[in-house]
């Protein structure tokens, strides 16, 4: 080893391809007690007493952080659940999830409902969880309280969220709890479709897509997103747009992050991959809110991350059961399954726009991490920890929806073929998948700043 390493290393991950902050090279990632202690050179020698895993040519990428995860558990364990999704999400590269406020019962609004959660998920985790908070229009007192135990922010709502015990804000309740999160520093994360135009567009209900996307115009986005840029500017609070679809917000975005507004942006793999063009009468696993928009939306969401406006790619898994996909896109839940496929639907899409690994993890492990406040979260360097994807990025495989561990096996993406295979998920120098055979949970629950 070289000098100044310390000897108790347990570890040595070496690869002819590491993604690290300075690039990718052949490296030996030395590990002592879950955590990086070093990234060596690939020929330097194994000390004494650690165990060697060398994967070749496959791709080393630190652990994914998906910060956008609905595991709708307690209350709608049905839906989802702790066990199923972090199994699912450690089967897809990701080490490290954040759970959104709504679809468990009760709502993450109070500090007693955080640690309702809190105990469900701790036994249940197989990779590492952590929350966020709710703000309704009735809670603002509890939002300091939750920001004290733990959680990584604030999501809201500026419609409505499609289920009843988690209602919308108004622009004044907005700005009263902006204004709160403001105070301490805290961070809102925002879901932003604006009601009034939302309640303008035509309804319809039916199979045809087309009725659907018309009844979720992009007004809607620009236009909530337009008034959240206005009070976070007045009011100097820390926002994020949630699942940007419309690329039409995109220059606001930019314009407001450059002159000092505190905005950052995520958008999703099904807006990044899919297509309403290739979006089938009555197939409402493709269903979400907002919707899934054309191709020419599309390429334009793809500069957007190129260009640094939108920030991160995160899932926005919000799965239902079976029964509620009915055909009707207009009663049907909207929500996407993606928590395994994310790595390798956006890969697919990468590679082919003319993207890089690199780039992939910077947007899928480095931004989210940074998002949330991870610090040990994210890159592989020493001192975080030792949370690894290992992909062959080469390899491809056909979605089979009956290979998903997701609780209900529903994909937007099933029988497309896409490129990389995960072949090993690491957390803290734990192999916790192995081409699919999951280990037993050892997950930690976070906490911010902690």
């Amino acid at each position: 080893m070289e000098e100044g390493v310390r000897v108790d290393i347990d570890l040595v991950l070496r690869s002819t391809r590491v993604i690290t902050p300075e690039g990718t090279r052949p490296a030996s990632i030395a590990v002592s007690g879950g955590t990086i202690a070093a990234v060596l050179p690939h020929d330097a020698e194994v000390p004494a007493g650690a165990r060697l895993e060398d994967v070749g040519d496959d791709v080393v990428l630190p652990g994914l952080v998906d910060t956008h995860v609905h595991v709708n558990d307690p209350g709608r364990t049905e839906w989802e659940g702790f066990w199923t999704a972090t199994r699912a999400a450690a089967a897809g590269g990701i080490t490290t999830l954040l759970d959104m406020p709504l679809n468990s019962l009760p709502p993450t609004t109070t500090v007693e409902n955080l640690r309702v959660k809190q105990d469900v998920a701790r036994a249940k985790a197989h990779i590492d969880v952590g929350f966020w908070g709710g703000a309704l229009p009735d809670n603002v007192k509890d939002l300091r309280p939750l920001h004290d135990a733990g959680v990584f922010g604030f999501k809201c709502f500026l419609s409505p969220s499609g289920v009843e015990e988690f209602p919308e804000l108004d622009q004044e309740q907005l700005a009263n709890s902006l204004a709160e999160v403001a105070g301490f520093g805290g961070l809102m994360i925002v879901h932003a479709e604006d009601p009034h135009h939302l309640a303008a567009a035509p309804q319809r209900s039916g199979g045809a897509y087309a009725d659907f996307l018309a009844s979720r115009p992009r007004d809607a986005e620009n236009t909530a997103i337009e008034n959240l840029i206005d009070q976070a500017r007045r009011l100097d609070a820390r926002v994020h747009v949630l699942h940007l679809s419309s690329s039409d917000a995109l220059p606001a975005l930019a314009a407001a992050r450059a002159e000092g507004v505190k905005i950052t942006v995520e958008s999703c793999p099904h807006f990044l991959t899919l297509t309403a063009e290739e979006i089938p009468d009555g197939a409402t696993e493709f269903k979400c809110c907002p919707p899934i928009r054309e191709a020419a939306n599309q390429d334009a969401l793809w500069q957007g991350l190129a260009d640094g406006t939108i920030d991160c790619i995160v899932s926005d898994h919000s799965p239902s059961t079976a029964d509620l996909k009915t055909p009707d896109f207009a009663s049907a839940w909207g929500g996407i399954s993606s928590l395994q496929l994310g790595l390798p639907a956006i890969w697919t899409e990468a590679r082919r726009r003319g993207h890089d690994l690199t780039d992939v993890v910077r947007w899928m492990s480095e931004a989210p991490a940074r998002l949330a406040g991870l610090d040990r979260k994210g890159a592989i360097e020493a001192g975080r920890d030792a949370d690894f994807a290992v992909l062959d990025p080469e390899a491809t495989f056909t979605v089979d929806p009956a290979e998903l561990q997701h609780r209900n096996r529903i994909t937007a993406y099933a029988g497309r073929t896409l490129h990389g295979v995960v072949t090993s998920t690491w957390l803290r120098g734990e192999r916790i998948a192995d081409r699919g055979v999951l280990a037993e949970p050892s997950g930690r629950l976070l906490e911010r700043n902690n």
